[in-house]
């Protein structure tokens, strides 16, 4: 009766809760439109949620986060830069610079990223390396030195070129960079910029939307991008607490496309992942080692998630999660290694003297015991051997 019972009730209703929390958890994934897509925690770099992250797509402007990280690393902000026809004359979006015109270099740059001058990028290529090919040509290497895998540009702005590609994982590690320099960082979250040049004075407001018409709270700085080829795409950093994630889409097909499910990554991140801190100093025990952290690691998790601490061979702290996703691979200090290799005078002071550290070290005392016992033991058979062939001679006789 009562494994009937089980059969038939129990066993579907725990069944039924089973496929309920699994549709749940799908439900609880945002539901993205825009052909790729990555949330990348900051601090990190973990890749909270992705689609198509690794898919080479057109960037259109979000090609000059890369060029702005470039310029500001790579020239001097105070140079003056002389403006030539190629750059006056560039198409799309523009700062109106006017062939001849002399500007700071820092203001091509906020031009860039702020108003997604296209002109302001030219001029910034040309100054840096005399042309647009031979700047795209250091760009590149540049990148690959930063560790982008699959981004190739042909030019500083991201206006169309079919060999001008790069993917949404690159753009989110190439942003997680560009976002470690304090100079960058000031001009990406700009809201709004003065611009007073020789063929326009007025005030130049970033495109990006969720930094103004329609604010999202802890968005830090974004960029736009859009010709027909790429669609619409858009990076945003934003934080919130001690959570910073970095959301890239690309290849939406309206700006409310970019937009919606931006904020659909964004409050999925904040909704589902915190920071766990693996504290400077914490102490790990292998091998007879004893390991200690050197600075603290910041760790997103899920809820329910854990981490899974492990020291390799050579001594370091593998970080993974419960699925076994890779997160960092932590130095870590070999506190033996230093008492041993440096032990404490104090220590030294006291220990004995040579000679009877030596004469009273249990290994030397078994070592000479052995000696002693293996002598006795030749000495009794060599005797024992004597004595019989003694007695046979006397026999013989």
């Amino acid at each position: 009766m009562v494994k009937k019972f089980l059969t038939v009730i129990v066993i579907p209703f725990i069944l039924q809760l089973f496929v309920s929390s699994n549709a749940l958890a799908e439900e609880e994934q945002p539901k993205i439109e825009c052909e790729a897509f990555i949330i990348m925690e900051e601090s990190s770099g973990r890749v909270l949620y992705e689609k198509n992250a690794d898919v080479q797509m057109y960037p259109a402007s979000l090609t000059k986060v890369a060029t702005a990280i470039y310029a500001i690393e790579n020239a001097n902000l105070e140079d003056v830069v002389t403006v030539s026809e190629r750059a006056r004359n560039a198409e799309g979006t523009r700062v109106y610079l006017e062939e001849g015109e002399q500007v700071p270099l820092k203001k091509l740059v906020q031009g860039l990223l702020v108003n997604s001058g296209n002109d302001a990028g030219v001029a910034i290529a040309e100054h840096i390396d005399g042309s647009v090919g031979e700047f795209a040509t250091q760009l590149n290497l540049y990148l690959k030195e930063i560790g982008l895998k699959d981004t190739y540009f042909k030019n500083p702005h991201g206006l169309f070129d079919p060999d001008h590609v790069t993917t949404a994982k690159d753009l989110a590690k190439i942003t997680q960079y560009a976002v470690k320099n304090e100079e960058f960082r000031s001009i990406f979250g700009m809201k709004e910029l003065k611009w007073k040049g020789k063929a326009w004075d007025t005030t130049i407001f970033t495109h990006h939307k969720l930094m103004r018409e329609r604010p999202y709270e802890g968005v830090t700085g974004g960029k736009t991008g859009y010709v027909d080829e790429s669609g619409n795409t858009l990076i945003t950093t934003a934080k919130r607490g001690d959570l910073s994630v970095i959301v890239v889409v690309l290849k939406g097909d309206s700006q409310n496309t970019a937009y919606n499910d931006t904020v659909e990554l964004l409050d999925y991140a904040f909704d589902n992942f915190k920071l766990t801190e693996i504290p400077a100093g914490k102490e790990f025990n292998q091998n007879q080692h004893t390991y200690t952290t050197t600075a603290s690691y910041f760790v997103p998790l899920a809820h329910g998630e854990e981490i899974n601490e492990q020291v390799t061979e050579e001594g370091k702290l593998k970080v993974t999660v419960e699925n076994q996703d890779f997160l960092a691979t932590l130095p870590l200090k070999d506190e033996s290694a230093e008492v041993v290799s440096s032990p404490p005078k104090e220590v030294a002071a006291t220990s004995l003297p040579k000679e009877e550290e030596k004469s009273s070290n249990p290994l030397n005392l078994l070592v000479i015991s052995t000696l002693i016992f293996i002598g006795i033991v030749v000495i009794f058979i060599v005797s024992r051997k004597f004595s019989r062939n003694k007695k046979s001679r006397s026999l013989d006789r």
